[in-house]
């Protein structure tokens, strides 16, 4: 039986560079992804992405607007996620206070949006139509294909 997650993440934008987060298990797992995570209880999903985003790196952000609506499937698994974009607004990065378990970050970076890190990069299209969708000013949100979810 397949479980079902909602969560949200912060494209968060800083002097042109993006905020990056590598998750990393030798032998099962080594990807960058923008900061983000599971939405609990009541809470709305802007706020989801804007806490996510201090609890994984220690910076401080605000979602201005919903930027892509994510859809991934595993055997185990449906996942909904919601992609904000967010402005920069305190703080370092800062790793160590992540209060959830089992999630292998081992290091995040700001990244300019021509030279992200080597392999694979969430969500994907930071990788295709993300410099062009942020130039437009994201009139919309951007509905992604259903895709499988590799880890």
């Amino acid at each position: 039986m397949q479980s079902h997650k909602i969560s949200c993440g912060a494209l968060v934008i800083r002097d042109d560079k993006i905020l990056l987060v590598r998750h990393h298990r030798p032998g099962v797992h080594d990807f960058w992804v923008a900061p983000g995570g599971g939405v609990e209880g009541n809470e709305e999903l802007a706020r989801a992405a804007e806490r996510e985003t201090f609890e994984e790196t220690g910076i401080k952000a605000m979602a201005t607007r919903l930027a892509y609506i994510d859809e991934g499937w595993s055997e185990s698994q449906r996942l909904l996620k919601f992609w904000f974009l967010a402005d920069y607004m305190d703080g370092e990065i800062y790793i160590s206070a992540n209060p959830a378990e089992g999630e292998s970050i081992v290091e995040a970076n700001w990244f300019a949006l021509d030279a992200l890190p080597e392999g694979h990069v969430f969500p994907e299209p930071l990788r295709t139509r993300f410099t062009r969708d942020l130039a437009s000013g994201f009139p919309g949100a951007v509905k992604l294909p259903l895709r499988e979810l590799l880890f």
